[in-house]
């Protein structure tokens, strides 16, 4: 069985407040026990965030282009979720595109840790989740997402991202079968 790490993505106030209770309370209360359960195996867990200035100067062009503020660094949408599971031991990194590799440490550290599995949880499953699955594939890692603990803002978007990725770039899996392959 290869080394697993654990990448949580974009669990941010900002986008996870724009969800419904019900759907904000699956996506933190999954995530939380793929946490439980990787940290009781001492495995690693990375966090990956989003952060821009206030005057969007790095951000993407479609924020810059349309004024689109979020995640903006020093508010409270910027910050992960309160309900998570966050640890200031965890590995955290600040990312300024879709992609959780791009421009980030996260290479250098997945280099260290040396893992031949990446679980992946977060959102949106479209954009940030799909380019961040994409991009360790292209880097040969195995890739699994774990389906409770993903989520988009465009139910169409996401299963048309998690059709396209499940068998070919990534496996789509439950929490409970993730978990249940750790040990």
């Amino acid at each position: 069985m290869p080394k697993r790490c654990l990448i949580i993505i974009d669990m941010l106030n900002d986008f996870l407040d724009r969800c419904v209770t019900e759907r904000v309370d699956r996506l933190v209360g999954n995530t939380n026990l793929m946490i439980e359960n990787f940290r009781r195996f001492d495995l690693p867990i990375i966090w990956i965030r989003q952060e821009f200035r206030p005057d969007l100067s790095d951000a993407f062009l479609e924020m810059r282009d349309k004024g689109i503020a979020v995640a903006i660094e020093g508010t409270r949408g910027s910050m992960l979720h309160g309900e998570l599971d966050w640890r200031s031991t965890d590995l955290t990194f600040v990312k300024k595109r879709y992609s959780a590799f791009f421009k980030t440490p996260l290479d250098e550290a997945l280099a260290k840790i040396d893992p031949g599995e990446l679980v992946l949880c977060g959102v949106n499953t479209h954009a940030c989740v799909r380019m961040a699955a994409i991009d360790a594939y292209q880097r040969d890692y195995r890739v699994v997402i774990a389906r409770e603990c993903v989520g988009s803002n465009n139910e169409l978007h996401e299963r048309v991202s998690l059709d396209y990725m499940d068998g070919k770039i990534a496996k789509v899996a439950t929490v409970a079968d993730i978990i249940g392959s750790l040990n």
